[in-house]
């Protein structure tokens, strides 16, 4: 923690509080700077958890209590969600109550303003993005949202606005901790009430960023929606490890845009390569970045949370970016590696070949003239598969199915004026911007089959050309019967192609 500066300085403040033999060793204590949360339970020994180690104090006597009732007696009020602290610090004292609301532990956390802590992610923070920390309790989400605050309200001078349901952001008392700089606070009476405080901040005070802590509940994520759709920039918090949590979590997944499940039409199942029923985001995202802090150091982050959602949905979850620092102070990045898996990613880049979805047209005469031109295509089994789509006129409608079921998909569309073959020739030749006409084409069939019945001749055996179309093989049939030998179209499309015999029969 040496590349930041931090505030100390009301940690002092906190041991003061504590039973004096726990209070006299922890002055002394040399690992103040790591120290995360101090817990005293009734009938138990006191117990201190540092960043990296929990230690028991066994040798001292058990709370007793009268050592509860004394620091409670030192701090502020508890509110209706069982939280406290000490004016003037950033220090949170929670409670812990037995069915008769009587007051039976304690667990005090450390709170500091810490300055640079934000640094690595600084870029994002700066940017117009809403912006969501997720990570477990205890991990720093909270000391995040202050800096950002001191950042956004000192270094960029935006108006910005804390809304501090338990006064850990901007701590206890009425005038904010120093952590959060020049943003103003707004307290909230009771966690309930969270929502309407973050509205009324809108309405009333003008911000351009509003910063949040805690958002847990559906009114809070439709608040913040709101928020979002004022056109205010909105930094909050939830709880959870990965965004895989916040997706399926039924009350907050309106945060990335909402999950419904959607029964689809036969022809746009096929379309999709899917089960007929499938899970589809309902709306835009509330937030655009999120950032799941991982470990105190460690950041995974997500800058387009739009299609991290849509991928996971579809079976291929998209990989974030690493961020973190290392043991000497400096920053790494490491840039998200497409697998294989992510198809919508990376099949410009990996496959060999572009993929055409045909809709109102034959597949096999497709097939048949891929294999002929000899072009770099293959047909897709379903539209999530899909370089382009190709479709005929009559098919091409406003409002129609195949403008339903393109719509919100980045595909380029091709359109032929009937099914034929020759028109679907005719498009691969213009898409490859193939030199050869028709008569080069036919040109080369007739060389193949001259050679062919040559050798028919020769060993007196039957042979077959390579597939064909129609009137390619109808030029062949005329050849090989005015040599006076015979032949049969045989197989089917888009195999079907010349046999020949010895003898004109």
């Amino acid at each position: 923690m040496a590349r930041f500066k931090t505030f100390t300085d009301g940690i002092s403040k906190l041991i003061q509080i504590l039973p004096d033999p726990l209070s006299e060793i922890l002055e002394g204590d040399e690992r103040l700077s790591t120290l995360s949360e101090i817990v005293l339970d009734l009938g138990r020994p006191p117990e201190v958890r540092f960043f990296d180690s929990v230690q028991r104090f066994t040798g001292l006597s058990i709370v007793t209590q009268e050592d509860l009732d004394s620091v409670v007696n030192k701090i502020s009020d508890f509110n209706t969600d069982n939280r406290a602290g000490i004016e003037r610090t950033l220090h949170r004292i929670s409670c812990l109550r037995n069915r008769k609301s009587k007051i039976i532990g304690l667990t005090c956390r450390v709170g500091r303003a810490v300055v640079g802590t934000i640094e690595i992610i600084r870029d994002l923070i700066e940017s117009d993005d809403n912006i969501l920390f997720l990570g477990p309790p205890g991990i720093g989400k909270t000391t995040k949202l202050r800096e950002t605050a001191r950042v956004l309200s000192d270094d960029l001078e935006k108006r910005v606005v804390v809304v501090d349901t338990s006064n850990e952001i901007a701590g206890d008392g009425d005038i904010p901790h120093i952590g959060i700089g020049s943003a103003r606070r707004m307290q909230v009476p009771s966690p309930d009430r969270q929502h309407s405080v973050m509205i009324e901040a809108v309405e009333n005070h003008g911000p351009e960023v509003i910063i949040v802590d805690e958002i847990g509940t559906e009114e809070e994520a439709n608040a913040a929606r709101t928020i979002a759709e004022r056109g205010v920039k909105l930094v909050a918090t939830a709880h959870g490890y990965n965004i895989e949590n916040l997706i399926k979590n039924p009350t907050l997944s309106d945060m990335v845009g909402g999950i419904q499940s959607v029964i689809l039409g036969d022809e746009e199942a096929k379309f999709r390569g899917t089960q007929k029923t499938v899970l589809e985001r309902k709306t835009l995202p509330t937030f655009q970045t999120i950032i799941e802090i991982r470990e105190r150091d460690v950041f995974a982050i997500y800058q387009d949370v739009k299609k991290c959602v849509d991928s996971y949905l579809r079976g291929s979850p998209l990989p974030p970016e690493i961020r973190k620092w290392d043991k000497g102070g400096e920053i790494s990045i490491e840039k998200p590696v497409l697998e294989p898996d992510n198809k919508e990613e990376i099949k410009h880049i990996f496959k060999p070949e572009l993929m055409v979805f045909p809709f109102g047209i034959n597949e096999d005469s497709i097939r048949q003239v891929i294999s002929i031109l000899n072009v770099p295509m293959t047909v897709a089994k379903s539209i999530g598969d899909a370089d382009l789509v190709l479709t005929i006129k009559s098919q091409l409608k406003t409002g129609g199915k195949v403008d339903q079921m393109l719509k919100g998909r980045n595909i380029p569309i091709h359109v032929i004026k009937q099914n034929s073959r020759n028109h679907v020739t005719q498009f691969f030749k213009d898409y490859f911007r193939l030199e050869a006409s028709d008569d080069d084409v036919d040109e080369e069939a007739l060389d193949e089959v001259k050679q062919i019945c040559a050798q028919v001749i020769e060993t007196g055996r039957m042979k077959e050309t390579s597939p064909q179309l129609d009137h390619i093989r109808k030029i062949q049939h005329d050849y090989i019967s005015s040599i006076d030998l015979n032949s049969m179209s045989v197989g089917e499309d888009p195999n079907r192609r010349v046999r020949i015999y010895p003898t004109k029969t």
